[in-house]
């Protein structure tokens, strides 16, 4: 790959929660880098996924949704990822969902930089009744903040992606590339397999689980082509253990199975995987607790 003209750069990922932003990384990337859910505040780490073209190199700072209601040491974290991530850039992608701004959308803008570009990304045009409406939603938030480009797109679907990069890549830095062309991550795999595992049971438990639940990985070994993983389910109650882990541990199983899957198509080789279940009660108010599993 030859340096000359070739542009590398940080682009920061931010929004409020559930609009879109681990699913937008995916799409970019090609890969499950970043936890989904219909659960706000799924993703809870900054996570960089890495694209890299002919001539441009974009490493995305997936970030968590900022969140402005809940104070707990998990939240003030994740704001603390946030923050840090807007400082470290080289572009900002505020992704909106189309129709709706309010006081949450202005939150944020408060903590966008003036120094840096920042592109305004609309996403789930295809849900409004009428795509009439993304014209006028562009224009009233567009006069809220000196955007450097608006792009509409639909994450899901990876409709206007290709626009999307063309828009960002403009403000990309000449620079060579921090990552090596095939890389699409800066995090272990140990660290993806707690994400993959904390994925499966936000999706499968559903609104029955508060957030006081997490996943740690207390070993990792790899032979040959073989990875065994063990997972320890924490949760913040007894009486969450008996939902996590379901009848005959049937729920647990189900989810387990679901989490190896998705581990073996993301690491290209077989997994095998034990799960169970602890309490540590106040884990997610507690900032020592929080380093321990990894939060920083």
């Amino acid at each position: 790959m030859s340096d000359k003209s070739f542009r590398t750069g940080y682009l920061a990922v931010v929004g409020r929660p559930n609009v879109g932003k681990s699913t937008l990384t995916n799409r970019l990337v090609g890969a499950s880098v970043s936890i989904t859910s219909r659960k706000a505040q799924t993703t809870r780490h900054r996570i960089h996924g890495v694209l890299t073209t002919d001539d441009c190199q974009f490493i995305f700072a997936d970030t968590p949704g900022f969140q402005s209601k809940h104070r707990n040491a998990l939240n003030r974290l994740m704001n603390r990822s946030v923050t840090q991530s807007l400082a470290d850039v080289d572009v900002v992608l505020l992704l909106v969902e189309a129709g709706r701004w309010g006081s949450g959308e202005r939150e944020i803008l408060k903590l966008l930089p003036r120094d840096r570009p920042v592109l305004l990304v609309v996403n789930k045009v295809d849900r409004l009744e009428d795509r009439g409406e993304v014209l006028p939603f562009i224009e009233k938030v567009g006069g809220e903040f000196p955007f450097a480009e608006i792009v509409p797109i639909v994450a899901e679907r990876g409709e206007n992606l290709d626009e999307l990069l063309k828009a960002a890549a403009r403000y990309l830095p000449e620079a060579p590339p921090v990552f090596e062309a095939e890389e699409i991550t800066d995090r272990s795999e140990r660290f993806l397999a707690a994400e993959l595992l904390r994925e499966k049971l936000f999706r499968n438990l559903g609104e029955e689980l508060p957030y006081g639940m997490t996943v740690e990985i207390e070993k990792f070994e790899q032979e040959g082509e073989l990875r065994r993983i063990y997972a320890a389910v924490i949760v913040d109650k007894a009486a969450h253990k008996a939902i996590v882990i379901g009848k005959g541990g049937e729920r647990l199983k189900r989810m387990s199975t679901d989490a190896r899957k998705a581990m073996e198509a993301l690491f290209g080789g077989k997994v095998w995987l034990e799960t169970w279940v602890k309490v540590k009660s106040g884990w997610a108010d507690d900032e020592r607790a929080l380093k321990s599993l990894g939060y920083e």
